[in-house]
């Protein structure tokens, strides 16, 4: 599953990809002690889609946790749940499959009658279990993205393609096929960065033991994994309206966000929330975000990406939320050789190139993504206040049904257009080279 360990003998030079030379000072980066797949970068491989017998109430609700709340019955189903022990999870995808339903189980319960009846305390049938099971992954009690986009879901074909007529999810949220959508686009992004990771390894080796052609060419790998992953996103919503529509702008602004919101920057949960049986005290989490993937964390280490001081606050927190394994590579690709400055003291022109155009890749995948936070945040929410201003708050308007307190922030509590523009334009800093 995960990639094998490269041996490295001591006190005599190594081999390394691509025929270059490491000393035993030097050992060869490898992604192999971080957890990545080779085949699916960071997401899980293989999710399982069933908890022993034992965790079944939790999987009862977990499955049916839309039709709950429509229904305005999730609280009182929660209320109902025994309280597990969680010793019996044994495996690392138990404790995945069981974080990803006490997540959309508590999602659920906080927002169930929107932002305006929400709940001060988790009950501890639901908050003990839940913050057992984070502990053990290292992962704070909330939905994230590696929950509901790295380890929600499932081929319906096994044998068939990783694509979006053969995936489904393993539990959802309100939204219908939007919220599939959604999760499932983010997913092919992940899926299509899977060659830039690869990439890593052999771009730290090479500028460790100076070979250019080899970081020239990891880097030309790089930069068409990032325009890989600009293609997947597109499948969300094309702004030019060229392939199908996945997520309805309406409906993820109007149903699907305030499920991913969290207790921290929240305005309708000033206090945070109390996990019964934990502590006493309010604990403060963000919801799901972006900034939670590893992915553009590892670009902007490799690529030399230095953002500002509340952008960059912002995104370092966000590292608390992934996968403790994959947040370790983010800081030791930080700690490597810096690429950029190797690029400089080489002068070589197809090297210059090859950083340049990666770069350049990174440059209009987030400019893409500023256009698709537009369409889904900034126009609908602009919809909503016109709504509101005109007295005429219309249950027919999807739009009418969103949260105030979440108008022009992201699901992580960021002030997101700000945010965006900010990490864009230091993005562009790095053409600089001289």
């Amino acid at each position: 599953m995960f990639m094998g360990h490269i041996g490295v003998p001591t006190k005599k030079l190594v081999k390394a990809s691509m025929d270059t030379t490491i000393t035993d000072t030097q050992k060869p980066f490898s992604l192999d002690p971080y957890h990545v797949s080779e085949e699916f970068g960071f997401i899980l491989p293989a999710p399982l889609a069933e908890l022993p017998p034992y965790y079944q109430p939790w999987m009862d609700i977990a499955q049916h946790v839309t039709e709950l709340i429509y229904s305005h019955m999730l609280r009182s189903h929660i209320l109902k749940m025994p309280l597990l022990n969680t010793q019996l999870l044994e495996s690392h995808r138990e404790l995945r499959l069981a974080h990803l339903a006490l997540g959309v189980m508590t999602m659920g319960y906080v927002w169930q009658e929107g932002e305006d009846d929400t709940v001060k305390m988790l009950p501890r049938n639901l908050a003990i279990p839940y913050c057992e099971v984070s502990q053990r992954l290292g992962l704070p009690p909330i939905l994230t993205h590696a929950d509901a986009i790295l380890a929600n879901w499932r081929k319906r074909d096994p044998q068939g393609l990783f694509d979006m007529e053969n995936l489904e999810l393993l539990v959802t949220l309100p939204g219908g096929d939007s919220v599939r959508g959604f999760f499932m686009v983010t997913l092919l992004v992940e899926l299509a960065a899977v060659p830039a990771i690869k990439s890593i390894p052999l771009v730290i080796n090479g500028v460790q033991c100076g070979d250019a052609e080899t970081v020239t060419r990891a880097l030309e790998e790089f930069s068409q994994a990032i325009q890989g992953m600009t293609d997947a996103l597109k499948l969300m919503h094309d702004v030019s309206y060229v392939v199908p529509v996945y997520v309805k702008p309406e409906v993820f602004y109007g149903i699907m966000r305030i499920y991913l919101s969290g207790w921290k920057d929240n305005s309708s949960m000033p206090a945070g929330l109390v996990y019964e049986g934990v502590q006493a005290e309010p604990m403060e989490y963000s919801g799901g975000s972006a900034a939670q993937s590893s992915l553009l964390h590892c670009f902007d280490e490799l690529l030399g990406v230095k953002h500002e001081a509340m952008s960059g606050a912002f995104l370092t927190r966000m590292r608390n939320y992934m996968p403790p394994s994959h947040k370790r590579l983010i800081q030791d690709i930080s700690l490597q050789p810096s690429l950029r400055g190797f690029v400089q003291q080489q002068a070589c022109e197809p090297l210059t190139a090859a950083f340049q155009l990666c770069v350049t890749k990174l440059l209009a995948l987030r400019n893409y993504h500023i256009n698709v936070v537009s369409l889904f945040i900034i126009v609908p929410a602009a919809r909503a206040r016109q709504l509101r201003n005109q007295g005429n708050i219309s249950q027919e308007e999807t739009v009418s049904r969103a949260p105030r307190a979440l108008e022009e922030k992201g699901t992580g509590g960021s002030d997101i257009m700000s945010f965006l523009k900010t990490v864009r334009d230091r993005t562009r800093d790095v053409f600089n080279l001289k």
